[in-house]
């Protein structure tokens, strides 16, 4: 019953109790209190503890609806801090909450020390808890969001799975952004960094490589070289070479592939010149060397190169040289495996 309606019923009741009493008995009473006259009718008499009741139970009303409406605000705020801290959760970024029901923040603390992952859309959610879990879905599909444009630049910290997952779907559609990785990979993750590389590699020449060489891994530098071909060398030199191999510091197989490469491209007197100066750096390019010199049949700085060495080192291109001298037909490929020399020991 609304509280109005209560009032109005109650004193017309005292009103016809009052005007019936008064009917019945108009005459007046007296009461004495503290040294003072009460001199009323009879018939205020007879309504008056039903005055008072109203009063006390107006206080009682007012009291515990007063409360009430305090709970009631403290239950609103609590749903905002709950709704707020189930956001975070669902970006990956969970924060502590404080709430003003225990019985709601002893279990809703819980989301200040996790993440939600969701498997689908969720139908009845507030709009700003909808709009999120849309931005996420959408983001686990491959789609890249522009989080400018959804206002929530600030929300993700670096490490954040979906601003990773988010940047790598970028990746996949935005040439300019992989330009833009490599020119700053500071300020990327590992991941990012990694996927935006192989991106490069998979698309770019050495020309534009060139540049980022210092960011280069020798994963990526092999992919692009198994992209040069007859018709399309991608800009690939020897100094360009020359400068990607002083960053990368490759191992020994690392050379060998890399002279499997230029044999096909670049002519005998760049080969030799090239990996001559590798070896005298680098004693793991020793082995490509070696190759190269088999390769283009120079038997005799084959036989210079290895009286320079141990005995004990380059067994099996010592016995192909042997077998040479004997008879020419033995080709490199009848003797050694290239794909594992650098596996013999002292190598």
């Amino acid at each position: 019953m609304r509280l109005a309606l209560y009032i109005f019923a109650t004193l017309a009741l005292m009103a016809i109790i009052a005007a019936f009493t008064y009917t019945v008995n108009p005459d007046h009473y007296t009461i004495e209190l503290m040294g003072i006259n009460f001199n009323f009718p009879v018939a205020v008499w007879i309504v008056l503890p039903m005055l008072l009741l109203l009063i006390f139970t107006l206080i009682h009303m007012f009291f515990y609806g007063l409360k009430n409406y305090f709970i009631l605000k403290k239950w609103i705020k609590d749903a905002a801090t709950l709704e707020d801290a189930l956001y975070w959760s669902l970006v990956n970024e969970p924060k502590e909450q404080k709430y003003g029901i225990d019985v709601v923040g002893n279990s809703a603390l819980l989301l200040g020390k996790s993440s939600i992952n969701v498997s689908d859309n969720v139908e009845g959610l507030t709009p700003r808890l909808s709009r999120v879990v849309n931005i996420i879905q959408k983001i686990k599909n491959g789609e890249y969001v522009d989080f400018k444009e959804e206002k929530m630049s600030k929300v993700f910290n670096a490490g954040n799975p979906i601003l990773i997952q988010n940047r790598l779907n970028r990746l996949a559609s935005d040439d300019k952004f992989v330009e833009e990785v490599m020119k700053s990979t500071s300020q990327y993750s590992e991941a990012v960094q990694a996927e935006a590389l192989e991106f490069f590699a998979r698309r770019e020449d050495f020309v534009k490589a060139h540049k980022y060489a210092k960011v280069f891994n020798i994963k990526n530098f092999l992919i692009m070289l198994e992209r040069v071909t007859v018709k399309d060398q991608l800009g690939l030199t020897p100094e360009i070479l020359t400068d990607f191999v002083k960053v990368l510091d490759p191992s020994c197989q690392e050379f060998i592939k890399i002279v499997s490469v230029t044999k096909k491209y670049f002519n005998p007197e760049e080969n030799l010149t090239l990996f001559r100066g590798f070896q005298v750096e680098n004693p793991k390019a020793q082995n490509a060397y070696l190759y190269l010199l088999f390769e283009y049949e120079l038997l005799e700085q084959v036989a210079i190169y290895l009286n320079e060495q141990e005995d004990h080192e380059f067994i099996k291109f010592r016995a192909l040289w042997q077998l040479k001298q004997e008879d020419t037909k033995y080709k490199l490929e009848d003797i050694i495996d290239i794909d594992s020399v650098c596996n013999e020991a002292g190598l």
